[in-house]
């Protein structure tokens, strides 16, 4: 595996040692960020968001930790309908008030926008796959369809070495050292995408968005914590559910994703060999999450 360096070179891609014939030049996960709006939620936190679409169905992306609007946007690109958008507390312009903050927090943020904008359908991502959870417990007919993106945690806290990860990144954010930060995000990128231009691109994308927004203190406790008592709550669930998951992902592994689907009384799991999935099954993830909520 080629070394990282930071800063990039000047044109943002590989030199003299590039990614090599058959490593992947173009594209990248995140998508540019469109101007947000704040809305005030009934709990009294204002969050960022962003509508996109027309008609129904509504759907709304939860993110994961560290992660929002941007990286979420992919998600939805082939969905039908109005897709809702946002930032959990602590991310982008949302809200950060004092904390610590629960799961039942990010439930209560992922609850309001979904009522404000009338969506019927949810999708969470890792942290927002949580969040979605613990909703579900208080709210089980909340939608008509649920869709869980690398589910990292369920009725048991993160592995050390999901925390160490997650608060490293919240330490090198805080710290506002970009080669630090960069180190850390660039643990987020398959090893044949670093040093090309595509790599160069999502990592100056995110450390733009993270030196420029932060991340709150509030969220440090959230890795060593769960967001359900008992995974068997989720019986009461009966919307049709996807459930994906990938092999070899240290921050969401697959015993949680096959814990959730068999928890789910209506749920469909599919496991991806391999991961960094944007990257590397970006069309196929494409495809199956916008055939599972368009069918």
């Amino acid at each position: 595996m080629r070394g990282f360096r930071w800063p990039p070179p000047p044109d943002g891609g590989p030199r003299t040692w590039g990614p090599g014939p058959g490593g992947p030049r173009t594209g990248r996960p995140a998508l540019p960020e469109p101007e947000t709006e704040l809305v005030t939620t009934p709990h009294g936190v204002r969050l960022e968001r962003l509508v996109t679409g027309v008609g129904d169905p509504v759907t709304v992306f939860a993110h994961g930790l560290g992660n929002g609007i941007a990286t979420t946007r992919p998600f939805g690109s082939a969905v039908t309908g109005r897709k809702i958008f946002f930032q959990f507390r602590g991310h982008g312009r949302s809200d950060s008030p004092p904390g610590p903050w629960t799961y039942l927090d990010l439930a209560r943020d992922l609850r309001a926008v979904a009522d404000l904008g009338g969506a019927t359908r949810a999708f969470g991502a890792s942290l927002g796959a949580g969040a979605l959870c613990r909703l579900l417990v208080e709210s089980p007919g909340r939608f008509e369809k649920l869709v869980f993106f690398l589910p990292a945690v369920l009725d048991q806290p993160r592995g050390e070495v999901a925390r160490a990860r997650l608060t490293d990144l919240l330490d090198a954010v805080e710290s506002g050292d970009a080669s630090a930060l960069a180190e850390v995000v660039s643990l987020e990128l398959p090893p044949a995408v670093r040093n090309t231009p595509a790599g160069w691109a999502y990592l100056r994308q995110r450390l733009d968005q993270l030196l420029r927004d932060g991340l709150a203190p509030g969220l440090a406790s959230l890795p060593e914590q769960a967001p359900l008592r008992d995974a068997g709550v989720l019986a009461q669930v009966t919307a049709p559910a996807l459930v994906v998951g990938c092999a070899g992902d240290d921050l969401h592994p697959v015993p949680v994703a096959e814990q959730l689907a068999a928890a789910l009384p209506n749920a469909t799991l599919h496991v991806y060999d391999r991961p960094s999935v944007l990257w590397s099954e970006r069309a196929d993830l494409r495809e199956r999450i916008s055939g599972f909520l368009n069918g």
